[in-house]
């Protein structure tokens, strides 16, 4: 089975490649790849590369992901995260081929403190969340094969992210003010892609399966209770480490200003993923050890 993946380098992307190994022939691409075009803002090239490779399975690791940046460039926000996925789902109908997709918690506008479910109705406050959206919705409307994983918080080994800035920062300051009004659940990259290889299994034998799922690690915290959570951590990994930080302050979002608006509350519910291809979600807490222990 051949199996043509998008966005290669990013945190999920670069679990991909291992992830899906198992089940095929992986042709992976990034915006940079040479031989086959794997840049989003060439949506005639992303055509002509799905045409020559004919996969029988397209993964989409690609995406705009600087919030706050998309503000101010929405209409390339917008080509990397919804038409560029809609010509991948156009071209996924016309093969026959399954198309898989990640979006995210930003399409909600954050109210309440439920779980999110897949049939709420999505209210997005940023370009980011709109750009995101339309990318579902243009992939649904496609009429091809498809599953859409929405997810939140990732976080991963590679790359920059939350923990490796909590880490540094925790080294080079004294007090530290995080966020305590945001809620949601750490979802590691290696999670996304063992579940994402899972359920490309189930399809293929399934095909009534396909659709939108939320897909999270289980539990909750908020970004304060995350960054103490991780320095906890880090001290009982490798009590070598020397922290300044002897304060860790809780702030609501509205001490810092951002151009684009974050939703309070990320949670998921996940029960129709773990019923639909019968998993179990671990705790994030389990992610996020095992990715400190990677990058301590």
């Amino acid at each position: 089975m051949n199996i043509l993946l998008f966005g290669k380098n990013g945190q999920v992307g670069w679990e991909l490649q291992r992830g899906l190994a198992v089940l095929g022939h992986v042709t992976a691409l990034s915006h940079d790849s040479t031989g086959h075009c794997g840049d989003f803002a060439d949506s005639a090239g992303i055509r002509r590369t799905v045409r020559t490779l004919k996969p029988a399975i397209i993964v989409n690791a690609a995406a705009y992901t600087a919030v706050d940046k998309a503000e101010s460039e929405p209409d390339l926000a917008r080509q990397l995260n919804a038409l560029t996925p809609g010509v991948l789902a156009e071209e996924a109908a016309q093969l026959g081929a399954w198309l898989i997709h990640y979006s995210t918690d930003y399409v909600f506008d954050g109210s309440g403190n439920h779980l999110w479910l897949e049939t709420d109705q999505p209210v997005p406050l940023s370009v980011y969340g709109q750009t995101k959206l339309e990318g579902e919705q243009l992939i649904q409307a496609s009429g091809c094969q498809h599953l859409i994983l929405r997810t939140c918080w990732i976080c991963a080994a590679r790359g920059g992210n939350f923990v490796k800035t909590i880490l540094r920062l925790a080294q080079e300051r004294e007090r530290l003010t995080i966020i305590d009004d945001q809620w949601g659940a750490p979802t590691g990259a290696d999670l996304l892609a063992d579940v994402t290889a899972h359920a490309i299994r189930h399809v293929q034998q399934y095909p009534q399966d396909g659709g939108l799922y939320h897909c999270a690690a289980s539990g909750e915290t908020s970004w304060h209770a995350y960054a103490n959570y991780v320095l906890t951590q880090a001290r009982q990994i490798q009590p070598a480490l020397s922290f300044k930080a002897a304060d860790v302050i809780p702030v609501p979002t509205s001490a810092f200003l951002t151009r684009a608006q974050r939703p309070h509350n990320s949670r998921l519910d996940t029960s129709r993923l773990q019923s639909t291809f019968n998993l179990i979600l671990p705790p994030w807490q389990q992610g996020v050890v095992r990715m400190l222990h990677e990058i301590l």
